[in-house]
């Protein structure tokens, strides 16, 4: 099933159930997407082309998240704690540090990194690899780490 299409029959599922916060979840998504679609390139939606656009959804509210939290919103934060749950439903799952630690190793081998000035291709290719199953911080942090700078 095209990501679209699952997207739709889960927007009227969540309908029928009358379930808010699904349908609050997945209307951003489905907003994201059309927008996506209108952007002028003509590119069908596929779930290559999704993942970046959920990616930033999720991204954008864990920001908005730590600013509620900080200022003490907590009905404003539980509200974006609800919508990373249902966004995070169309994620890969997400890697564990162990796992993530493994293949960053993993990736500095390959390409041969020395260290620090090595940084920003061990990124790139790590960020390639974990295609959406983990946090592009998360990869900056732990290549900052094992390269020692």
């Amino acid at each position: 099933m095209a990501f679209t299409d699952k997207i739709n029959v889960d927007l009227k599922e969540a309908m029928k159930a009358k379930d808010e916060v699904a349908l609050r979840g997945i209307r951003a998504i489905k907003a994201a997407i059309l927008l996506a679609n209108t952007d002028g390139t003509g590119q069908e939606m596929t779930d290559e082309r999704a993942l970046p656009i959920l990616q930033k959804l999720v991204k954008q509210r864990r920001e908005s998240l730590d600013i509620f939290t900080k200022q003490g919103r907590e009905d404003l934060a539980s509200v974006e704690r609800e919508e990373i749950a249902i966004i995070e439903r169309y994620l890969p799952a997400q890697l564990s540090e162990t796992e993530l630690r493994v293949l960053i190793q993993e990736v500095i081998q390959e390409s041969g990194a020395q260290g620090p000035k090595d940084m920003g291709k061990v990124i790139g290719l790590a960020t390639k690899k974990v295609a959406g199953q983990a946090d592009g911080k998360a990869v900056s942090a732990l290549v900052k780490e094992l390269l020692g700078s």
